[in-house]
């Protein structure tokens, strides 16, 4: 690792991982999803509500590290709104991100911040765990 490189846990992703949107779950969700990853023992508990096909209303229960919590932090932030399929598209790229596949962290605000984790795979799964909860809940809330 040259000097270069960023450490893994800035202050920035502690921040955001002290701070996550809609941290506590819903008395009436639609759906919930919980995502556990087996490395680190994180999970993540996403419950949904959908209005019209997006978005109206999510809430979290996020036990992970905070790589994790900093993610599901910024996917929070940005989901209500957005469409079943816009989520599984977003989960989609940061799965590619993180493998290697994509360089693109442009399709969601704040990723960049996770960009030193990339090189971390033991750390991937906590990572994604928001992202695909949240996906996957919206869509069996809309089905």
């Amino acid at each position: 690792m040259g000097g270069m490189s960023a450490p893994l846990y800035n202050k920035d992703i502690l921040r955001l991982a002290a701070n996550i949107p809609y941290h506590k779950r819903l008395s009436d969700p639609q759906a919930s999803v919980e995502k556990r990853s087996p490395t680190c023992g994180s999970r993540v508990t996403a419950d949904v509500r959908m209005d019209a096909g997006r978005v109206a209303e999510i809430g979290l229960d996020v036990k992970a590290c905070a790589l994790g919590q900093a993610s599901a932090s910024l996917m929070a932030a940005r989901a209500v709104g957005l469409t079943a399929d816009e989520l599984a598209d977003a989960r989609d790229r940061l799965t590619a991100y993180l493998a290697g596949e994509s360089d693109d962290l442009d399709f969601w605000p704040g990723l960049a911040v996770l960009a030193p984790a990339r090189g971390y795979p033991a750390r991937h799964a906590s990572i994604r765990l928001g992202f695909e909860a949240v996906a996957e809940a919206a869509r069996m809330a809309d089905a």
